[in-house]
């Protein structure tokens, strides 16, 4: 079942999804705001882009060339159906593929920013997996695990370049101990919290390839009022 919805907050967007597969989430607004991108940003890869979302918004805010690369077949075609839609053929160009694969199409050093919302879930013996296979893939890591993200990053981002991710608030740890690994030195963090007096379930990263020691920590999001609607501070990342 396809159907064509806005995208939330920007005028004359639109984006198609299946619902039974699974729909954009607040994460893949979240990220495409949060992440640094400047005058001299040229080339942009978003690792498993799904059905586009987080291009569709990085285009609203640069003129860069943005790549994404997504596994899924089904869920590539519904990401180029948005690209037509919207007439951003000339800027994002998808490709249909692992990641893992990636040398086939970029030399090392290519991209200036990368970004990834990427599967939150580690596979355990004990782990639920969900019986639609794309919902899975989105899901776990099955295919491609937050080790393999952030070294395939290190290596065909330039010296330089930022790496953004969004992820489970839980890894944060693990996040920045794999980011000093591959030489990506952290530079930003944010904690989004579900509502006030809960604990936080997500976080943005950003680090700098070969960059100089100095965090930021920035200010909190609450992400729902009380009675389950969008807060005020979420709401600007939709406009």
């Amino acid at each position: 079942m396809k159907v064509i919805n806005d995208l939330i907050g920007y005028k004359n967007m639109k984006i198609i999804q299946n619902p039974k597969w699974f729909s954009f989430s607040l994460d893949s607004v979240l990220l495409p705001r949060f992440v640094t991108i400047n005058k001299d940003t040229k080339n942009i890869l978003d690792i498993g882009t799904g059905n586009a979302p987080i291009p569709l918004i990085l285009s609203t805010r640069t003129k860069a060339k943005i790549f994404g690369i997504e596994i899924q077949k089904d869920i590539y075609d519904l990401a180029q159906e948005s690209i037509q839609i919207n007439n951003l053929q000339d800027q994002i160009k998808l490709i249909n593929d692992d990641v893992h694969n990636i040398g086939q199409y970029f030399k090392y050093g290519f991209f200036d920013v990368i970004v990834s919302n990427p599967p939150y879930f580690r596979v355990k013996e004990k782990s639920k997996i969900n019986e639609d296979i794309h919902k899975t893939i989105a899901r776990h890591e099955l295919k491609l695990d937050l080790e393999d993200i952030i070294k395939i990053s290190s290596l065909y981002l330039k010296n330089g370049g930022i790496l953004a991710i969004v992820h489970r608030s839980e890894r944060l740890i693990e996040l920045i101990t794999l980011f000093k690994k591959y030489k990506i030195e952290p530079k930003k963090i944010q904690l989004i919290y579900p509502k006030i007096g809960e604990e936080s379930n997500i976080v943005l990263i950003e680090g700098r390839k070969e960059g100089n020691h100095g965090l930021k920590i920035l200010p909190s999001i609450i992400a729902h009022n009380n009675d389950g609607t969008y807060s005020n501070e979420v709401l600007k990342y939709f406009s």
